[in-house]
This record gives C-alpha cells, sequence and structure tokens, in this order.
C-alpha cells in the first residue's frame, strides 16, 4: 500500500467521511461526554483503540467468519477490545475521568460507528488497509469530540482542559455545559463543517 492511498485513508476518515459531522453515527458520546475537552480526548482515543484493534482482527478473519454469524461475530471481537479498553482506563486513567466517561466506554460495543467499519471496511479489505481506516476514522471522531468539548467548556466554564482562559467578568454561559448546549453546539459546527467542506470543493 502506497503513501498516497494511506494519506487519502485517513483523510477520509477525519474530513470527507468524519463519522460526527459527515455521517451522523455515533451521536450519544458526542451528546453525553463533551462538557470538557478532556472527556473528549477520553472518549476519542478510547473508541480509536477499539476501531483499530477490531479492524484489524475482523479483517484478517473475513474470509473465515460465516455470513450468517458475521454480525454477532464482530460484536465479539469488539467487546473484546472494548473490556480491554476499560480495564485499562480504569487502572489508568485519572479518576476523574473515568468517572466522567462512566458507562460509555463499555457502550463502545453497541457504538455505530465501530459496526459500521467493521461490515462496510474491514470486512472487504485488507489488514493494513483495516488499521488505517480505523485510525482515520478514530482521529476524525476525535477531533470533533474535542472541538465540540471546547467549545462547551469555553462557553460555559471559560477554560479549556481545566485551566480558566476566560476573565471571571466574562458571562458564563451554563446551557452550554447541560444536555441543550451539546445539540446547540453540535448542529453549528456540523453546519459549519459542512460549509467549509463544500466551499473548499468548489474551488
Amino acid at each position: 500500500m502506497g503513501e498516497t492511498n494511506i494519506l487519502k485513508i485517513i483523510k477520509n476518515g477525519i474530513i470527507d467521511e468524519n463519522p460526527t459531522f459527515m455521517q451522523v453515527i455515533g451521536m450519544c458520546p458526542v451528546l453525553a461526554v463533551t462538557t470538557s475537552a478532556i472527556n473528549g480526548v477520553g472518549m476519542g482515543l478510547s473508541t480509536t483503540a477499539v476501531l483499530i484493534c477490531s479492524n484489524l482482527v475482523i479483517s484478517l478473519l473475513r474470509k473465515v467468519i460465516p455470513d450468517k454469524v458475521r454480525i454477532p461475530c464482530y460484536v465479539v471481537v469488539i467487546a473484546s477490545f472494548v473490556t480491554i479498553v476499560d480495564f485499562l482506563m480504569q487502572g489508568f486513567a485519572p479518576p476523574q475521568l473515568n468517572e466522567a466517561l462512566g458507562i460509555f466506554i463499555p457502550l463502545i460495543v453497541v457504538n455505530c460507528i465501530i459496526l459500521a467499519r467493521a461490515e462496510s471496511y474491514a470486512n472487504k479489505n485488507n489488514p493494513l488497509a483495516s488499521v488505517f481506516d480505523g485510525l482515520g476514522m478514530g482521529l476524525g471522531f476525535t477531533l470533533a469530540l474535542i472541538i465540540v468539548g471546547s467549545v462547551r467548556e469555553i462557553l460555559g466554564s471559560g477554560s479549556i482542559f481545566g485551566l480558566t482562559i476566560l476573565p471571571e467578568a466574562f458571562p458564563r454561559t451554563i446551557i452550554m455545559i447541560l444536555p441543550p448546549g451539546a445539540f446547540f453546539t453540535l448542529a453549528l459546527l456540523m453546519a459549519g463543517f459542512k460549509y467549509l467542506r463544500g466551499k473548499n470543493a468548489a474551488k
């Protein structure tokens, strides 16, 4: 596989088929855990790790897994890696981050992004390409989570990654760190992302 193809696969996940801004899948964690940028980093990297590993294994086994049971087999593979990531998070992640992400780490098992890439890409492509597809999709998802989390944290708390960047006199928009704020932020960012992408494509 050439360097150009690798970059194209990664770019596809980050921009062309960004799971959050373009495909609008895996929305639960995007809306639920992005009250801060650090939560977005933790959730995004956890999902990326599962994406890469599950894509690799499913691609390696794609000719062995019978079509009739491929979805249950995908879930078993994905659940195995999610369990590993969950244990690692509990053992090494900061307690506050682990508590904030909570049930959403185990729920990676049913994340539409991972199942979609297993079915539409890893099941039809070689292991190396599948690994880079998982990396690209994971980075795209992580980037979206960080952007949403950063906007909500800055406007809602006046900080980013826990560091205060806005003076106390600057009014905080508390709704941004509440559930409605997630919908407002995501809608505006999706509109902006698609506008910029369309503008670049027109050039």
